[in-house]
């Protein structure tokens, strides 16, 4: 079980990336993503404060976290993969896959840990970097 942290959630920490590359200061790019300048400053030093490559430009072909969130709101209503496939336009395979591969192992699915899980599978390189 991979457990929620913010440094494996690419909306929260490419926020920082985002606000470091335009010049902002490490308090204030933290701060819009969410956190507080120590983390921004440990996710500078990890990765030698150079912004990581991996979990940009993925242009729509894996699941974003509000299509997670909604897997996940779908499951508790009781709907059907195939309904929840219909409303996120995705195939009902694709849902299934997601649901196998990221459920928790206590067999719940949560969007948050799915998420968290699903970028760190997909990182290249596979390194210690957070990003």
């Amino acid at each position: 079980m991979v457990k929620y942290s913010h440094r494996m959630v690419p909306e929260i920490f490419q926020t920082f990336w985002a606000g470091m590359a335009a010049g902002e200061f490490i308090t204030d790019a933290a701060e819009a993503a969410g956190s507080y300048r120590k983390q921004g400053a440990r996710w500078l030093a990890a990765c030698g404060g150079v912004r990581p490559r991996r979990g940009r430009n993925l242009k729509g072909r894996c699941l974003t976290f509000a299509e997670r969130e909604e897997i996940a709101i779908g499951i508790a209503a009781g709907h059907t993969l195939r309904d929840i496939a219909k409303t996120l336009n995705r195939s009902p395979s694709t849902i299934s896959r997601e649901i196998a591969r990221n459920r928790e192992t206590s067999g719940r699915y949560r969007a948050r840990s799915a998420h968290a899980a699903a970028y760190h599978r997909a990182s290249r390189p596979k390194r210690d970097c957070p990003g």
